[in-house]
């Protein structure tokens, strides 16, 4: 299984697959931010590609401190098969490539099988709230 960045053209595959995952929000476009993503120096889209389909992604950026990971997804038909945990070591491996130290993530706190998922590969709870604000009008 390869892991690598993805390109331009597999952009809407990983919308599609965030939006099969329930990952995507009104307020959010994925394909923008997918491009943002790729466009920038400290960030990327991983994905993973077996036999031409795209079957996991995670997005992955760098602070300067801290490693962020979004829009960790896996095809429905895929689940079961590790590939959740082949995309989060390929994530991690990019982070700390890019000079992170520390690697976060945001899970929804009704979301108990990925927190648990995410506690198996030895994530915790960082007790801290996430707070946010729009700079832009969505």
């Amino acid at each position: 299984m390869n892991v690598a960045p993805i390109t331009p053209d597999l952009i809407p595959a990983a919308a599609a697959l965030w939006h099969e995952a329930g990952l995507t929000r009104p307020w959010n476009d994925p394909m923008a931010d997918a491009e943002r993503a790729l466009a920038g120096a400290t960030s990327s889209v991983l994905g993973l590609v077996e036999d031409g389909i795209l079957r996991a992604t995670a997005m992955v950026g760098e602070d300067g401190h801290r490693g962020w990971i979004y829009y960790v997804a896996v095809r429905e038909a895929d689940r079961g098969r590790g590939l959740g945990r082949v995309i989060i070591e390929a994530a991690e491996r990019w982070l700390a490539e890019a000079g992170a130290v520390k690697v976060q993530l945001m899970v929804r706190d009704t979301n108990t099988a990925v927190i648990d998922f995410y506690e198996r590969l030895g994530y915790e709870d960082a007790e801290v709230a996430v707070l946010g604000k729009w700079l832009v009008t969505v």
